[in-house]
């Protein structure tokens, strides 16, 4: 009987939950030790301030914080729990989902974001108009598209293989749903997950034609018709920082406005006719 991938995560994380909390045994909900109880009680003005060091091998992220830290809210969980992607959870359901991932076409769209804390903070919002797809990009360095491998030319540009692309595979992935969906606009991108052979990204995309965008201040700029395939221009996040715009100032000069712009005006002679 195969099982469901979901059901077997699912059991694996309350397998972890458990060990959790059989590692934190003798620790009370406050996350204090029974016999730390007294010094716990003088923490409230200030003369003490506990933690709690216990060992709690890859799960450490999972340790209670204590005495007079500031709240955190849901999100702040999920990114610390990506932040410890080497952890034995962590491993094991990115493998399941990378399996599951190579069953599925290389362009999908998703009811919600795998990574909410991380949409979020790119600007996707759960609201009409605003949609996230799932893209697959084929990892390793790009051959010269030659036939049978012959480039007429000089030597020096005889090479077929070991060329190294000049924008990441983020960047094609974007590049891919824009094409894919040319109706929406691309908003940005982030890491999903990866195996030997493929990268996942996930892209979001709005609507600039719904309503719900057009009205929304904070977004209905990317309704304007200058923004139409931002991604194939190198507009977005990751296209500017394959195009070296990501630093200012000293070092970053001849950056803008982009570097063949600017190698241009530097080797260029510009005479006036009448002289």
């Amino acid at each position: 009987m195969e099982m469901c991938p979901t059901y077997i995560i699912t059991i694996y994380l309350l397998i972890g939950i458990s060990n959790s909390i059989s590692l934190s045994r003798g620790i009370s909900f406050s996350g204090t030790t029974t016999e730390n109880a007294d010094q716990s009680s003088n923490s409230l003005n200030g003369k003490t301030k506990l933690s709690a060091m216990t060992n709690y091998g890859d799960n450490s992220y999972l340790a209670p914080v204590v005495c007079g830290s500031s709240k955190m809210g849901a999100y702040k969980y999920v990114s610390e729990l990506w932040r410890k992607k080497q952890s034995d959870v962590m491993r094991f359901v990115q493998r399941v989902r990378c399996w599951e991932y190579r069953q599925q076409p290389s362009i999908v769209r998703l009811v919600r974001p795998t990574r909410p804390d991380r949409a979020r903070r790119l600007g996707y919002k759960a609201k009409q108009g605003f949609v996230v797809y799932r893209v697959r990009v084929r990892r390793g360095g790009r051959k010269r598209p030659v036939p049978k491998g012959i480039v007429y030319g000089k030597p020096t540009n005889q090479g077929v293989t070991q060329l190294k692309f000049q924008r990441s595979k983020r960047s094609v992935a974007e590049e891919r749903a824009g094409r894919k969906l040319g109706g929406l606009r691309v908003v940005n991108s982030y890491w999903l997950n990866e195996d030997s052979t493929y990268k996942y990204y996930e892209i979001i995309l709005v609507d600039p034609a719904h309503n719900a965008v057009r009205n929304d201040p904070r977004i209905n700029w990317i309704c304007n018709p200058v923004h139409k395939h931002r991604e194939l221009r190198g507009l977005t996040s990751e296209g500017k920082k394959n195009r070296g715009l990501r630093g200012k100032g000293h070092r970053n000069h001849k950056n803008r406005p982009s570097r063949r712009a600017t190698w241009k005006k530097n080797n260029s002679l510009s005479l006036r006719r009448y002289r």
